[in-house]
């Protein structure tokens, strides 16, 4: 088995693999699309057949899929102290031998087909606009401070352009963010 990066000429051997299930590979094409500059991407390849995939982004975010083998090899190649880790089930042992999980979920993957979603809107979402950013970020922080606990305005501000960034309004001084551009944070918070 060959460790290989997709800045060695693998891109399009990457394209047709994640192209197979882009829900369970969201996150790579993502970042690969959106945040070249700051994401790794390094393929596990047997011949052409591609056993396993491993993206790093911003030098602590780190997601692993394929088997176990690839995984084990894959895992050779992430030389970070702190991580925010996602693996396969399966291969919780090997990744725990080398990382000592401070908080560890188990993330159900759920996906309905087109024509199964049954959505019932009892608000009508507005487009946010940068002059939101200081309350956005200052949401982040406050609902899911593990992960956005040091997100700052100027940040959002400079991700604007490629993300799209909905919210309902309550009052003047609340509101619901929703972004399904790149991520989703549902929460009601008095600003």
């Amino acid at each position: 088995m060959e460790i290989v990066s997709i800045y060695d000429n693998y891109e399009e051997i990457f394209w047709n693999h994640v192209n197979y299930d882009p829900i369970d590979y969201y996150f790579f094409i993502l970042d690969w699309t959106q945040r070249k500059e700051q994401t790794k991407i390094f393929l596990a390849m047997e011949k052409e057949k591609v056993l396993g995939l491993l993206l790093i982004f911003a030098d602590h975010v780190v997601q692993f899929r394929g088997c176990r083998k690839a995984v084990e090899k894959l895992l050779e190649h992430v030389n970070l102290e702190k991580v925010e880790l996602q693996a396969p089930l399966d291969c919780e042992d090997i990744v725990c031998q080398k990382f000592k999980p401070r908080i560890k979920q188990i993330m159900v993957l759920m996906r309905l087909n087109r024509g199964e979603e049954r959505i019932y809107l009892t608000e009508t979402p507005t487009i946010l606009n940068i002059e939101d950013a200081e309350e956005i970020a200052a949401l982040m922080r406050r609902c899911e401070p593990e992960w956005w606990g040091e997100i700052t305005a100027e940040q959002l501000k400079q991700r604007w352009q490629n993300v799209f960034w909905l919210g309902i309004k309550k009052k003047e001084n609340s509101f619901l963010l929703v972004t399904p551009a790149s991520w989703t944070l549902q929460a009601t918070s008095e600003l």
